[in-house]
């Protein structure tokens, strides 16, 4: 098959949309699939993933978080679906204000649309919770376009289905973590850092990641110092958080780390991994901490529970200042329980979250789709 995939190359912020559009590129190019990459160049130039064969589509990066492609972006697109003769169009949602008119530009090339939708989502009480169902009501007239919409659990599905779109177009398809490379191994990182117990957060430190919740709790319980917190990655509360907690040497900032190794280096020498967001789709870096064998704490938002389920410890977003510190001292004090989670977690990422089982959903749907576009074509 021939498929062009407009996605997102790496940035400083480690979002988990560049993630999923070189993941799912290189397992469909390691099936034999010819895949061509649309991208917009990030203005973090230094962190980008060298992709030789994409095209870039010149763009305006607003805050990082957002793209308005180039006035001339419709035409090249159409001009190399019609060259390479491409047989499905795959969308990594959001891409830019493109969004709203490609699958019309698919549809008009005679290919179908696939979009797999990154948008988090969260209680509806509470403020981003109700924030991100704006942005749902938003596309949702669009995603009605589309020949299948992937998310990643059923109730992200039963979100748009409410809001209109076709139930038979949505696609559960969860995200999926390589899990030979995120598996359990050796590991340094604790004895070079001193550290007897190793709490790990690893994404984006913007607000609605809550990072500083989690800190808070792990402050309050006045652990030894050799109980350490690491906290990977960049973001706009990065700084604040570094001047709060500069006199505590339990708490380690490593800014973004780019080195996979090392990352997985600290994944394997965590003991516990904490998330406790806001809003999420579904978390890629706690999927790669299950996956390495390492105890999980997390938020009820997004599909973050379900991929939890009897797998790890779920706090109510609602009552996190009581039950994240309980649950970090639940873990601290049970070591037994706390590697039986860990267990639990390899075990359900293996089985569920799986990236090489996931891509064959994926590679099955084109071909679905595909064969339905020729199947409409024959009978006009």
């Amino acid at each position: 098959m021939k498929i062009a995939w407009l996605g997102h190359v790496a940035s400083a912020r480690a979002n988990g949309m560049v993630s999923y559009s070189h993941e799912m590129m290189t397992g469909l190019r390691q099936r034999g699939q010819d895949v061509t990459f649309f991208y917009h160049m990030s203005r973090e130039r230094r962190y980008v993933q060298k992709e030789p064969t994409g095209i870039r589509i010149g763009s305006f990066d607003i805050l990082n978080r957002a793209m308005l492609s180039s006035n001339n972006a419709r035409q090249m697109i159409e001009e190399v679906i019609e060259q390479k003769q491409i047989d499905v169009a795959h969308i990594s949602l959001s891409f830019s204000q493109l969004d709203f008119s490609l699958p019309d530009i698919c549809h008009d090339m005679g290919i179908p649309a696939v979009a797999t939708l990154h948008f988090p989502y969260g209680p509806p009480e509470t403020f981003w919770g109700s924030a991100v169902r704006v942005l749902y009501r938003i596309y949702s007239g669009s995603l009605k376009n589309y020949d299948a919409v992937i998310v990643f659990s059923e109730k992200q599905g039963e979100l748009l289905v409410d809001y209109g779109v076709a139930p038979d177009c949505v696609r559960v398809i969860p995200n999926g973590i390589d899990v030979t490379k995120y598996a359990p191994g050796p590991s340094d990182y604790k004895e070079r850092i001193g550290a007897s117990v190793l709490c790990t957060y690893m994404g984006r430190l913007d607000p609605e990641k809550n990072v500083k919740e989690f800190l808070k709790a792990f402050h309050k319980l006045d652990t030894p110092e050799d109980y350490k917190a690491v906290i990977v990655g960049n973001g706009m509360d990065l700084s604040t958080l570094r001047r709060k907690h500069r006199d505590d040497p339990r708490i380690i900032f490593t800014g973004y780390i780019g080195d996979l190794k090392e990352r997985i280096r600290i994944l394997r020498a965590a003991d516990i991994f904490v998330l406790p967001s806001s809003i999420e789709g579904l978390s890629l870096a706690m999927l790669e901490a299950m996956a390495t064998g390492t105890a999980v704490i997390a938020t009820d938002v997004g599909a973050d529970a379900e991929a939890l389920h009897g797998a790890g410890i779920v706090i109510d977003l609602v009552d996190m200042e009581e039950q994240l510190p309980l649950a970090l001292r639940t873990l601290f004090d049970f070591p037994d329980f706390r590697r039986d989670l860990a267990v639990r977690a390899r075990q359900r990422a293996v089985s569920t979250y799986s990236l090489e089982n996931n891509i064959d959903r994926v590679v099955d749907l084109y071909r679905e789709l595909i064969g339905e576009s020729r199947d409409n074509h024959a009978t006009l």
